[in-house]
């Protein structure tokens, strides 16, 4: 299980990419998991698990932020470890 706070955080990353549309395959994805029929909260979750990867691959191999591999994790769900 994830530490509340954590999860907050996590969902704030969310919400503030789709807010602000950057980037702009978060939106696509929230969109697209939607369509096919995943709740909104649901579709939120799913992509909180693709931040919360790229987090902990930045941390562990101490490398900055890669989009390239973010987008395209983002495009493989719902089914993304």
């Amino acid at each position: 299980r994830i530490c509340p706070v954590l999860r907050a955080a996590i969902y704030e990353v969310v919400d503030n990419q789709l807010r602000d549309g950057k980037p702009p395959e978060t939106r696509q994805a929230y969109e697209r998991l939607v369509a096919e029929g995943y709740a909104p909260d649901e579709a939120r979750r799913l992509i909180g698990t693709v931040v919360a990867s790229e987090i902990f691959e930045v941390l562990k191999r101490k490398q900055p932020y890669d989009q390239a591999r973010f987008v395209a994790a983002l495009r493989r769900l719902p089914n993304y470890p």
